[in-house]
């Protein structure tokens, strides 16, 4: 993982993008059976929006991430229980223990996907399980000007989407199915979460933005305040009524 991916995204990420809904964490719960006891790896963690929603179900919660100042807007939460690590998917399993469930959220397109879910299989406890998660949490279906911002990165980044250092001229890259079962996985049961109706103001669209790893305030560079000026003048005072994507839940077992 590029550690500039993020650069600068980390404080606009939490009111940026959506929170999970708690449907996500009931269903969870329900399907695996989770007690309040074990342990929770949440792989490419960010600033913790699904390690948090979740830590209530474990003995602990175990969150790494490659940027630390993800990490940093995660610890502001103070949960008792979690522990955050400046770590790279890469690194795992980082004499780490054994985990009952091992979660990667919009996080695996990253990875070095191969090693990571190998690893993972090896990192779970007896009866343990592995879950992806599938989620749009930057923009919902509707209801905000977002092919008007892409064109505005764009006429800013230029036509290929960036992505740290580097461009993803295709997009980041799908067969996650393929990867997990040549690991060893099993599965996956697949679960879907409905979306819901949010109300956003300005102020969040802008943050959306900044948390994209496409526009993350570092490619502006020098130009960083002439883009925002031109993004609130588009957005305008308006404020957005958007229903969010369903959230897909894949569960593997070992």
């Amino acid at each position: 993982m590029d550690p500039s991916l993020y650069s600068g995204s980390a404080a606009y990420y939490t009111r940026g993008r959506f929170a999970y809904p708690e449907a996500l964490a009931d269903v969870l719960a329900r399907e695996l059976g989770l007690d309040g006891s074990g342990r929770l790896l949440d792989v490419g963690c960010g600033p913790g929006s699904l390690t948090l929603l979740l830590a209530r179900y474990f003995s602990q919660a175990v969150g790494i991430d490659a940027d630390a100042d993800m990490l940093a807007e995660a610890s502001r939460a103070g949960a008792a229980n979690c522990r955050w690590l400046h770590l790279r998917a890469e690194q795992l399993p980082a004499d780490l223990g054994e985990f009952r469930l091992i979660t990667f959220a919009q996080s695996f397109h990253w990875l070095d996907r191969p090693h990571a879910a190998a690893t993972a299989r090896t990192m779970l406890e007896p009866g343990g399980a592995c879950v992806h998660v599938h989620a749009t949490t930057h923009q919902g279906v509707d209801g905000t000007p977002y092919a008007a911002i892409t064109d505005l990165v764009r006429t800013y980044l230029g036509p290929v989407r960036r992505a740290g250092q580097g461009t993803l001229p295709g997009g980041t890259p799908g067969g996650e199915a393929e990867i997990y079962r040549a690991a060893g996985f099993t599965g996956p049961q697949q679960i879907r979460v409905p979306g819901r109706l949010v109300t956003r103001a300005p102020d969040d669209i802008v943050a959306s933005v900044f948390s994209l790893s496409s526009s993350a305030p570092h490619l502006f560079g020098d130009r960083l305040g002439d883009f925002e000026s031109d993004l609130r003048k588009l957005v305008g005072d308006n404020v957005f009524t958007e229903r969010t994507h369903d959230i897909g839940v894949d569960i593997w077992l070992p």
